[in-house]
């Protein structure tokens, strides 16, 4: 297989909010950026039905819808695309280099990617409870019964019964969405309290198909590959009662790890993962690469303050630039 070299100004890894965001303002910069689709083009909200608190929207709009204008928006003034799986990076010195596979299981390298900036908005993925039964099919039953994302596979839980799992927003959002289909939602949380928005937690309290269990851990998933979930084991943490709970599904709503594990043998990070940035700006510990999105914000996770990181990191990136003599000006588009 031919090896493709690419040799750029600015390269932003991912290509959800925060990373096309980052394109649309390095490309009409005239920085001419490579957008990295990763393993998830589009990013969470690929995987997301309404949205409705994205400014602009007066109605909401679908995820998907959502995201195709953001990429459509960066294609229009320039914003190169390619699909490859960066398997490792060096950025002991510029230009940085990643190298890049066509895909997670290939063993060649297909791509060397050299880039003068680094813009790293690579996301987060869902967390798992790390329970027998819900490892992914033929070992457990991960994608027989057993989801983490309501809007992908809720359509096949059409008049059944399911248990959801967590306490945050992320969590209301998938209940409140499994009531279209299912005929009856457990909300299972391990408090007394949600730590969802109050909005979201109401939504929850007035539908009479969901109900909620407190004090709820689940241990275990049962069934078959041929019946699929059957039940769950459960302890009451209050109680410290152990029961067993009949179910037809189980979704994992208990929040995202950052998708950072490639850099972290080089920028500094928290203990859960997420990139670590300089004051107010995007900048890493090393100098030219900048993070933005899920990857380094571990607090707000919206789409809409993910953008503005993305933004925040193409404006960081220009000015590296300028500054290492690679662009002569700032750009008034980057000055308002």
């Amino acid at each position: 297989m031919t090896q493709t070299n690419l040799n750029r100004k600015v390269v932003i890894l991912g290509s959800g909010s925060a990373g096309l965001t980052a394109a649309i303002y390095a490309s009409r910069a005239q920085l001419e950026p490579l957008v990295i689709d990763g393993p998830q083009p589009g990013g969470q909200l690929t995987i997301t039905t309404d949205v409705e608190n994205y400014p602009g929207f007066a109605e909401g709009i679908m995820g998907p819808e959502l995201m195709e204008q953001f990429r459509g928006q960066a294609l229009r003034f320039g914003t190169e695309i390619i699909n490859v799986w960066i398997d490792r990076v060096d950025l002991s010195e510029r230009p940085f280099k990643l190298f890049g596979k066509a895909s997670e299981d290939s063993e060649e390298i297909t791509h060397i990617i050299s880039t003068e900036t680094l813009i790293i908005s690579t996301g987060a993925s869902a967390k798992w409870l790390g329970i027998p039964g819900e490892e992914p099919v033929p070992i457990g039953l991960g994608g027989n019964g057993v989801s983490a994302c309501a809007t992908c596979d809720g359509f096949f839980f059409r008049g059944k019964e399911v248990v959801i799992v967590g306490g945050g927003d992320t969590a209301m959002e998938e209940a409140l969405f499994l009531t279209r289909f299912a005929s009856k939602v457990t909300l299972m949380h391990r408090r007394e309290e949600f730590r969802a928005s109050k909005i979201m937690q109401d939504r929850v309290f007035e539908n009479e198909k969901i109900e909620i269990m407190w004090h709820t851990e689940v241990k275990e998933i049962h069934g078959s590959q041929d019946e699929g979930v059957t039940g769950v084991t459960i302890f009451n943490n209050e109680t410290n009662e152990t029961s067993h709970f009949p179910t037809q599904g189980v979704f994992v709503a208990i929040g995202h790890k950052p998708n950072t594990d490639l850099f972290k043998d080089w920028l500094e990070m928290d203990n859960v993962g997420y990139l670590k940035t300089e004051g107010s700006s995007m900048k890493t510990n090393i100098p030219g690469v900048f993070a933005s999105g899920d990857a380094q914000d571990s607090f707000y996770r919206q789409a809409v303050t993910a953008a503005g990181t993305g933004c925040m990191a193409a404006i960081d990136a220009e000015r590296f630039l300028v500054e290492h003599g690679e662009k002569k000006e700032i750009a008034t588009e980057m000055n308002w």
